[in-house]
């Protein structure tokens, strides 16, 4: 199955890729506010933490796997953090040093997440920092060693209230440390179609870098890669979406017992916040026409519709054609979605033009969505706006050099 991201320019890919890790960030600032508001701060820090647990392991595996940085080291770790949905570049601003191959350091010189908490109070900074980040962070660390431990050096609670860099940690490999176990999550998520899924290699005879074995880099350098690679690239960066957002499905279902409906509403309210920002900034970033032809191509290119070999679609010059798919299977995005909940569709399309509109026929797992122009400006979904909260939604980026880290 061919990707839609290969219709792309190798230029745009380099802007669309770091866009893609900043949505996935963006995930958790749509789902929690509704888990908030259902179950309580308390069970909001556990759904965190068993939605990361249960995918970060195996989508770190996956891109070590597609650009062939497979190891057990600090590099390979850090390697594997520059292009994880958990820490976005720039907006989740990672800065790396390497004392050899079992120890090293990172600290972070803005961290966008932390801005994005602190006004709620010490709680959530606490909740984030300690709670969510200690067993995490070592899942993370697990798909390259299961000895690795990622400490604090200091860690918000900011004191003083300035205090930069935002946070720092060490990350240490050893043999006597004990292995950081599994959680249950991640036997689930790994029997997922979107676990499976099956891309397309990488042409190593394509234009530019094809793999990441080389050394560390200060900066992820997404214009050194070739177009092949970017759409490898882009493809993995959706299923990163999708893993973590079957694992908050699980968490969230667990919580919510046989009130399934309950269930479905939060997930659909995390997929309509993400959906309308994760729009917003493709079609900004993309430079994509206005109106209908411009809210089709974002539909296409959007995470909620991709990899094309995860969830199949077609896309006209003014529809987008649904068919059962892997992503109906595992209960995705997409089968979240459709004649009976346009929401989703509609904060997408909105997001290009307020005046857009979609009409969706068919059934649950086969539809058809029609994009077509209104005389009325829609105000904007509640679900976009509470997303809009984080600094992520309006996040900038810049031209950095990428420079090679060599052991200090």
């Amino acid at each position: 199955m061919t990707s839609r991201y290969a219709a792309l320019s190798r230029d745009q890919l380099v802007v669309l890729v770091p866009e893609l890790l900043l949505i996935g960030q963006l995930i958790d600032r749509s789902g929690m506010a509704w888990v908030i508001s259902n179950f309580g701060r308390e069970e909001m820090l556990q759904v965190a933490i068993e939605e990361w647990m249960g995918a970060s392991p195996i989508y770190t595996r996956r891109m070590q796997k597609a650009l062939r940085y497979e190891g057990t080291d600090v590099v390979t770790i850090f390697k594997g953090l520059q292009l994880d949905i958990g820490a976005p570049p720039q907006f989740m601003d990672f800065r790396y040093t390497v004392h050899d191959r079992w120890h090293g350091e990172f600290h972070l010189d803005h961290c966008g997440a932390l801005l994005d908490v602190e006004p709620m109070g010490e709680e959530y900074v606490r909740g984030m920092c300690h709670d969510i980040e200690d067993p995490t962070f070592d899942a993370t660390a697990v798909a390259t060693n299961r000895r690795a431990q990622i400490r604090p050096i200091h860690r918000p609670p900011r004191v003083p209230a300035d205090r930069h860099p935002h946070c720092a940690w060490t990350v240490i490999i050893d043999e006597s440390y004990p292995e950081v176990e599994d959680h249950p999550a991640l036997e689930v998520i790994a029997r997922t179609q979107a676990a499976r899924t099956e891309l397309d290699p990488i042409d190593t005879a394509d234009e530019g870098q094809s793999d990441y074995a080389g050394e560390l880099l200060s900066d992820f350098d997404f214009a050194a890669f070739s177009h092949s690679a970017l759409v490898r690239m882009a493809d993995e960066v959706c299923l990163q979406m999708h893993l973590v957002n079957l694992s908050y499905v699980l968490a969230v279902g667990a919580r919510a017992g046989a009130n399934v409906e309950l269930a479905k509403g939060i997930c659909v309210k995390q997929l309509t916040g993400v959906a309308g920002v994760a729009a917003e900034r493709i079609h900004a970033a993309l430079k994509l026409p206005g109106g209908v032809e411009g809210a089709v191509k974002t539909l296409e290119l959007h995470p909620m519709f991709n990899p094309a070999a995860y969830v199949c679609a077609d896309f006209g010059p003014d529809t987008v054609d649904v068919r059962r798919c892997p992503a109906h299977e595992d209960g995705a995005w997409v089968a979240l979605t459709g004649p009976a909940e346009r929401r989703p569709l509609q904060a997408v399309v909105r997001a290009v033009d307020p005046h857009l509109d979609v009409e969706v026929t068919g059934s649950d797992t086969d539809w058809t969505a029609r994009v077509f122009e209104t005389d009325s400006a829609a105000e904007e979904l509640p679900e976009v706006a509470v997303v809009k909260f984080s600094g992520g939604s309006t996040f900038e980026f810049e031209n950095r050099r990428s420079l090679p880290l060599t052991v200090v």
